[in-house]
Order: C-alpha cells, then structure tokens, then sequence
C-alpha cells in the first residue's frame, strides 16, 4: 500500500538511516538509498493516470493541476479535462468561462488562465509543440523554474535536478536527520548525486511516492525545511469567498452585485472588493453592475 511499508522494507529503510548518519551521503550509502526508493516503488507505486503518458501537453495539463491540489482531487478532474480539451490548439481557442467551467474544483483558477496562456503561446509561437528546455518553459505563465523541470523529466525524459514538497520530504528525511533550518541550497546536491540519469521519469515518480508515505508514517520532515510555511486556513478566507463568486457567476451567465451578496451570504463591501479583484484578474467583466465571465 501506498501509506506503508512492508517489514523488510521497515527494516531496509533503518539500515539505510543508521548507515546515512554514521557515513553522510557517499557512494554506497546514496546507492543504498536509492535502491530502496526504486524498489518501493516498483512493488508499491501509484497508478496515476499522468504517469500512463509521456506526451507534453498532458504531462503540462497535470503539473498545472497538481501545483496546488491534491493527487486524489487532481486524478478525478484529469481526465475530464482532457476529453474536453485534448490539444494545446483546443483549450487555446476554448472560452475562458469554459475553461474555468472544467478546472472548477481544482481551487487556484489562476492556474486555469495561465493554463490556456501557455497554450496559445505553444500554438502561436511554437508551432503546437511544447519546448523541451527549462528555461524557455519558466517564461511561460504559472510555470517557474521547478514545474518547468517536472515537465522535462515526465515528458522528454530528461535528466533535470530539481525539488518539490515530496523531494524535499525524502531528502530531509534521509541525509539531514538531526538538522533544523534545511535550505534548499543543501539539498539540491544531493538530488543531482542521486539522479537516475538513465531513467529520470521513473527516478522522480519514486521519489514522489516515497514523500507521500513519509507524509502518513512520520512527523512532517517538511516542517524542518527552512521554506516551510504552514498553509493558510480555507475556511472564511478570502480564497474560499472568491471561489464560491466565481462559480456563481459560471453557473448564471450573468449576475448582479446585489445577488451576488444575497447568494454568497458574505459582507457586501467584502463582497464588492472580490468582484473588483476578479475583474481586474481577467475573471469576470462588469457594465453597469452587471457580471459575466469573460
């Protein structure tokens, strides 16, 4: 299972650990550890629904999508999006209401914009073929530096160096055992010396599953992360009242600012300064106190 460990790998993983902190990151040590990542990994490791793909349109479409949401969530609404947009060229020319139709759910609808941004950017300017170089990729909108480099490993296989919440969870967990205050600086070394060159792809999906069972057996190792932040509570927050805005004016068409209050049950200046937010945000356009989305 997913959220386990089987006894010898229990026992495979305090070996490693005791061998880690009596010798640090050499050959051998970092050969032992990766050796149980991969070998969780195939015995253990998740069926997802990106990982049946190696094409870049749909590697981008769940980058985007898991940036800020969760696997399971992301794994449910994936293939929906995809029947409704297969290509770069449909989700470019799609409505920007019908694409933010499909990502409801997902939270984050800035991402559905930048989404279809970079889309019309490939079709337009690259002919509908999505580069496969890091840097070009992190001028793209809602994609930086690291979702420019996931792209690269899942799509073309490349042997990129990078760390996300997961990655980062797994290093800590191993190399810095006693340490409070991780950089990233210091744990970037260590995934480049640990990169299966030949097999980046699988590499990082090991990788990733192994921070996803560390997350449900230990403590958080993220929270030694000198980047941890705890996340902001949903409930109330102005992020929950601009999703339940935006998914009203979707589901209407057309809505006014009194309804709009009366329907979403919040402060009618609260209220008032989100539709501004949204409109300057490219949401949703406003005449004469009127909303639709764009």
């Amino acid at each position: 299972m997913i959220g386990s460990l089987d006894p010898d790998q229990n026992a495979r993983e305090r070996d490693i650990l005791a061998a880690i902190r009596e010798q640090g990151a050499t050959l051998e040590t970092m050969g032992l550890f990766q050796d149980l990542i991969l070998s969780h990994y195939r015995a253990h490791g998740r069926d997802l629904p990106w990982r049946q793909t190696t094409d870049p349109y749909r590697i981008l479409v769940s980058e985007i999508m898991l940036q800020q949401t969760q696997v399971e969530r992301v794994a449910a609404r994936y293939p929906e999006f995809l029947e409704r947009f297969p290509d770069f060229e449909m989700l470019a020319r799609a409505p920007r209401s019908e694409v933010l139709l499909a990502w409801q759910g997902m939270g984050y609808n800035r991402r559905a914009i930048a989404l279809q941004k970079t889309a019309g950017r490939v079709v337009d300017e690259y002919g509908g073929d999505l580069p496969a170089d890091i840097e070009t990729l992190a001028t793209f909108p809602g994609i930086g530096k690291a979702t420019a480099a996931a792209i690269c490993a899942y799509a073309f296989n490349m042997p990129v160096v990078y760390i996300e919440t997961n990655i980062r969870r797994t290093f800590i967990h191993f190399f810095f055992q006693d340490r409070e205050g991780i950089r990233d600086d210091e744990i970037f070394p260590l995934v480049e010396q640990a990169l299966d060159r030949g097999n980046p792809r699988e590499w990082y999906g090991a990788l990733m599953d192994y921070g996803t069972i560390l997350k449900k057996r230990t403590a958080n190792p993220n929270r030694r992360s000198a980047s941890y932040a705890r996340q902001s509570r949903f409930e109330g927050s102005d992020r929950q009242v601009r999703g339940k805005i935006l998914a009203l004016v979707l589901e209407e068409g057309t809505v006014t600012e009194d309804a709009v209050v009366a329907r979403v049950g919040e402060d009618a200046d609260r209220v008032k300064r989100i539709l501004g937010d949204l409109e300057k945000e490219g949401f949703i356009a406003e005449s004469e106190g009127t909303y639709t989305c764009r």
